[in-house]
C-alpha cells in the first residue's frame, strides 16, 4: 500500500469500485493481530488472536466500512451524510467527513450514558452536527433512514450496503495473515452488520481459493440487549457495553444467515462476564478495549459450557474498538485505589518495599 493506502487501494479487485470511484483513504485496515499468552493457553486454543479494530484511524472497525460509503458517495456526488449512531459510526463518519469536505449530520440517542463520552467528543471535534433524539439508538436510525429517503443527504449506516463490503475486508486480512480461515471467529453483535461482513468476507476469499476453510462464526449480544437471542426486537434495551446496545439489528436477517451457513451461533453474555472479559484482556494480554469488544472474549470464555470445544482450535476475536472511546468504564470498573505518599525517598521505598540489590 502506499503512504496513506487503506482497504479500497489493497482490495480493490474484491470491491465494488469503479474508474470513478474516488480512493479514499485515511490508512484504515492492516490491523495487528496479536497472540494470546494467557486466555488462550487457559483455554486449550492451538492459538488465540486479537484483531485489534480499535487501531484505525478514529478508534475503531467502522472506518473500513465508512471509507467505502464516502467513496461511493462522493462518486455520487454527495454534499451530505447522515447517520445514527451509539458513538463509533458518529465519530467515524464524522473525520471521513471532514477530510472530504462532506457535511456531517449524527443523531444520537439523548438518554444519559448512551452514548460513550469519547466518541461524542469525537464527533463534535470533527465538526459533526450532532442532534440529540428523546429516545433509543432504533428511533434514530428509524429518523436518518427516512430523512436520507426524503432529502438530499446520503446515509452512511451499516444499511449502507457498502459499509459492509468495506467491513468484509478485516476478514480478508486474517486469511492473508494466518494463510486460511480461523476455526472461529468470535465477534461482537450489535446492528449486526459486522458479524454479516465478515463472513461474506471469508466466503468470497473461499470462492477464489485464498482460503481453503471457513470459520464457525460466534457472534454475542450482551443480555440486556440480545434481541437475535430472544427472538424478538428489546424495546429498551440495557447494558454497559453501549456499543451493542441495540434492540433491533438493521441486519438481523443476514446475521441469522451468517450463523446458519457457518454453523456457527448467536448467543449472550452478561454485563459482568463483559466487564470480568474487559479486565482481564488489559490485565493479563495488554489489549485495552471499549466494553462491548470485550464481548467476543466473554463470549470465547463461555464457549465451552455451551459445549463447544475449543482444544487443538485456532481463534479470531475481533476486539472491534479502543479502550479510550469509553474511558469512565475503566474509571468506574478497574477498582484501582490510589495509594498518596510523601515526596520523600524512604517513604516510598517504604511503601514498596526494599529495593532490589543489583550485582
Amino acid at each position: 500500500m502506499g503512504a496513506t493506502g487503506g482497504i479500497i487501494e489493497r482490495y480493490r479487485q474484491y470491491l465494488p469500485v469503479t474508474a470513478r470511484t474516488p480512493l479514499v483513504a485515511m490508512g484504515e485496515g492492516n490491523t495487528p493481530m496479536v497472540l494470546s499468552r494467557s486466555i488462550g493457553p487457559e483455554l486449550g486454543c492451538k492459538a488465540l488472536y486479537f484483531k485489534l479494530e480499535g487501531c484505525n484511524p478514529t478508534g475503531s472497525f467502522k472506518d473500513r466500512g465508512m471509507a467505502m460509503a464516502i467513496a461511493k458517495a462522493l462518486e455520487k456526488g454527495a454534499k451530505r451524510i447522515i447517520c445514527a449512531s451509539t458513538g463509533n459510526t458518529s465519530a467515524s463518519a464524522a473525520a471521513y467527513g471532514a477530510r472530504y469536505e462532506l457535511r456531517c449530520i449524527v443523531l444520537v440517542p439523548a438518554g444519559a450514558g448512551e452514548v460513550a463520552v469519547g466518541k461524542l467528543a469525537q464527533a463534535m471535534a470533527y465538526g459533526a452536527r450532532v442532534i440529540a433524539v428523546k429516545g433509543s439508538f432504533d428511533a434514530a436510525l428509524r429518523l436518518v433512514r427516512e430523512a436520507s429517503a426524503r432529502l438530499d443527504i446520503e446515509l452512511v449506516n451499516s444499511v449502507n450496503p457498502n459499509r459492509i463490503e468495506g467491513q468484509k475486508t478485516g476478514a480478508f486480512e486474517i486469511v492473508d495473515d494466518l494463510g486460511d480461515s480461523p476455526d472461529l471467529l468470535c465477534i461482537p453483535v450489535g446492528n449486526a452488520g459486522n458479524i454479516t461482513a465478515y463472513w461474506k468476507g471469508f466466503k468470497e476469499y473461499w470462492q477464489v481459493a485464498k482460503a481453503r476453510n471457513l470459520p464457525r462464526m460466534m457472534g454475542f449480544q450482551a443480555e440486556g440487549a440480545a434481541p437475535i437471542v430472544r427472538g424478538e426486537p428489546v424495546e429498551l434495551p440495557v447494558t454497559i457495553a453501549s456499543a451493542i446496545r441495540i434492540g433491533n439489528p438493521a441486519s438481523w436477517k443476514p446475521a441469522l444467515v451468517a450463523r446458519d451457513e457457518s454453523n456457527g451461533m448467536i448467543e449472550a453474555v452478561s454485563d459482568d462476564q463483559i466487564i470480568d472479559a474487559y479486565l482481564r484482556l488489559a490485565r493479563s494480554e495488554g489489549v485495552f478495549c471499549e466494553p462491548a469488544s470485550a464481548a467476543s472474549v466473554a463470549g470465547l470464555m463461555k464457549l465451552p459450557s455451551l459445549g463447544v470445544p475449543l482444544a487443538g482450535k485456532t481463534v479470531v476475536c475481533i476486539i472491534t474498538g479502543n479502550g479510550l472511546k469509553d474511558p469512565s468504564t475503566a474509571e468506574r470498573r478497574a477498582r484501582v485505589d490510589f495509594e498518596f505518599v510523601e515526596p520523600v525517598l524512604d517513604r516510598v521505598e517504604a511503601l514498596i518495599g526494599a529495593p532490589v540489590t543489583r550485582i
